[in-house]
């Protein structure tokens, strides 16, 4: 325990995603021992960053105005949606410079031990932007996980009877990986999207 701010500070840095105990520490140290204009400089971004950036009003990324880049730009593809649990996925996906369309974020995925139903998520707002005839696909890109899968499921019987067509990611095994290590959901699906060997 450290006396009053420095450890006002280890307990704040502590409550974010990821940082334990040790690393609130070394963050907070590190910080002490930076120039005062660096560390003056990250509080104004920080405090910047929950003045400007607010969620996008048709997919729900992060955005700076009241749609997101990916929303304004007429090049994407509005006849395909991929559905995300959160905003970072969207950043993992425009990596690969595979995917032109557009998206809509959920905010989460199903988790009823956590109390997260489908209420909490942003699916009603995915239907009303379906209701449009617009989008002709839709590919769940949820987490493949339990809730991941969950939500996919969910979202598949519900999207079902709208005429769609409905498609998931392909998964299965990392390259590099060893099958011992593998997961049941994982190699199931890896059994079920196996390919002819060429």
């Amino acid at each position: 325990m450290y006396e009053g701010v420095v450890q006002d500070l280890i307990d704040e840095l502590g409550r974010l995603p990821g940082v334990g105990p040790k690393s609130a520490q070394r963050i907070a140290f590190h910080l002490l021992q930076a120039e005062p204009a660096d560390v003056r400089r990250l509080a104004e971004v920080l405090i910047e960053v929950k003045d400007k950036v607010k969620f996008c009003s048709i997919c729900f990324n992060v955005a700076e105005d009241d749609q997101c880049r990916i929303c304004r730009d007429p090049r994407r593809d509005p006849s395909v949606l991929c559905v995300v649990e959160e905003y970072k996925d969207v950043v993992a996906i425009e990596r690969t410079r595979e995917f032109r369309g557009r998206y809509h974020v959920l905010g989460g995925a199903i988790s009823p031990i956590d109390g997260i139903g489908p209420e909490q998520l942003h699916i009603r707002e995915l239907l009303t932007r379906l209701g449009d005839g617009t989008v002709t696909e839709v590919i769940l890109a949820t987490d493949p996980n339990l809730e991941g899968e969950a939500t996919a499921t969910y979202l598949t019987r519900m999207l079902g009877p709208l005429g769609l067509r409905v498609t998931r990611l392909a998964s299965g095994l990392p390259v590099g990986g060893d099958l011992e290590y593998a997961d049941e959901v994982t190699l199931g699906r890896a059994f079920v999207g196996r390919q002819t060997a060429t």
